[in-house]
């Protein structure tokens, strides 16, 4: 009895590594390739466009510190 309890958790370990294997090997393939004619985002590239929107973002909190904070009234 214990031999088919030891015979189960190697399999089980067999089977989780090929599927973590299979994972892998998924996760380092390249992506698909880009559609043929079409053109680049209008903003020019990714980098442009990350930097782009921090931007915009640190602008949005900007504007919000500058914002008075709403007190409570003392009654």
């Amino acid at each position: 009895m214990r031999i088919f309890g030891l015979v189960g958790l190697l399999l089980a370990l067999v089977i989780v590594g090929l599927l973590v294997k299979k994972q892998f090997t998924t996760l380092a393939a390249p992506g698909l390739p880009p559609v043929p004619g079409a053109t680049a985002a209008p903003g020019g590239t990714a980098k442009d466009q990350s930097q782009q929107i921090q931007q915009q973002y640190k602008q949005a909190i900007d504007a919000a510190m500058q914002q008075p904070r709403k007190m409570p009234d003392d009654n």
